[in-house]
């Protein structure tokens, strides 16, 4: 029930995500606005491991740190700038391409292979909608070509991260995990910050104090160690289903909320991309539907006894 509870929020908080990413870019620059995130969510962390009485650095933690973090820097970054030139809602769109990503990395990598050829057809109808959501921007906007490969290189990034840290399985406890990583990806992100931009922001609009914030405590403290806490239990791929349920919520954030439009071209775009998903992962509705009418035809067979 636990794993359940936090595999819905994770879902919750990663739909409500891309939009606050953009709103915390209204009066900093993206990496100003993903450096002051990540500082924020390491300020409230330390105090409540240090309270918990938990140990941030057993052996051979550095390594699950490590592999965490390279799904906050570089991707990070590269999620808030690819932000700047794409809808919010086609940001998780292109993101719910993670289960894909992470079935390639798991056969190089944890020597699974779990496609079929229902599978790899699968994908290229996916990679079809896409170009239906993309077609029509790419024409109207150039710089939309950016957003797409930046995010598109995100879903690397965390596939990457997401496998390694699955074949390292460590013990280590999710919040621990969690601070962790946050910390490694500090000097990164500092480094980062001082290259593209090196300006202390001074006048910070409502949008970007809220939408700061929000990330921080929500996006990462929480987010993060709800995602590593079933990281731990469920498989990888499994996780990555987590992408196939945020792009619609997002959406519906993006139009209701920021004004964003919701074309016919897009909606077709997106229920093909998702349609396609689902039964790429097998999500199980051949056997749950078997199961429901085994359990009709018992019903009635015992109904007509009576």
């Amino acid at each position: 029930m636990a794993v359940f509870l936090a595999y819905v929020l994770v879902v919750l908080i990663w739909a409500t995500t891309p939009l606050a990413i953009q709103w915390s870019s209204d009066s900093i620059s993206f990496i100003a606005a993903a450096l002051a995130r990540m500082m924020i969510a390491v300020a409230f962390a330390l105090p409540i491991l240090f309270a918990l009485r938990r140990q941030l650095f057993p052996p051979g933690a550095w390594k699950v740190y490590l592999a965490g973090s390279i799904g906050i820097f570089p991707n990070m970054p590269v999620v808030y700038w690819a932000a700047q030139f794409i809808p919010s809602g086609l940001v998780a769109v292109i993101f719910a391409m993670s289960p894909f990503v992470t079935g390639v990395l798991s056969l190089l990598i944890l020597r699974e292979n779990p496609f079929t050829l229902r599978r790899v057809m699968a994908l290229v109808v996916a990679l079809s909608g896409l170009l239906v959501i993309f077609y029509g921007q790419l024409r109207i906007d150039r710089e939309g070509v950016y957003g797409i490969g930046g995010i598109l290189l995100s879903c690397l990034l965390f596939s990457f991260s997401s496998v390694w840290m699955k074949r390292l399985n460590e013990n280590t406890e999710a919040f621990t995990q969690m601070t962790g990583s946050l910390l490694f990806s500090l000097p990164g992100l500092m480094l980062t910050w001082w290259w593209l931009d090196g300006q202390f922001p001074h006048d910070f609009s409502h949008k970007t104090i809220g939408a700061v914030a929000y990330l921080a405590i929500f996006g990462s403290l929480l987010g993060y160690t709800l995602f590593f806490f079933i990281l731990k239990r469920l498989s990888a791929s499994v996780v990555s289903l987590v992408t196939l349920m945020t792009p619609l919520l997002a959406l519906v954030l993006g139009v209701w909320v920021a004004e964003e439009r919701f074309t016919l071209q897009l909606l077709i775009g997106v229920g093909m991309v998702i349609l396609v998903l689902v039964f790429y992962v097998d999500l199980g509705l051949t056997r749950l539907w078997r199961s429901c009418l085994q359990v009709a035809s018992q019903l009635w067979g015992a109904s007509a006894v009576r």
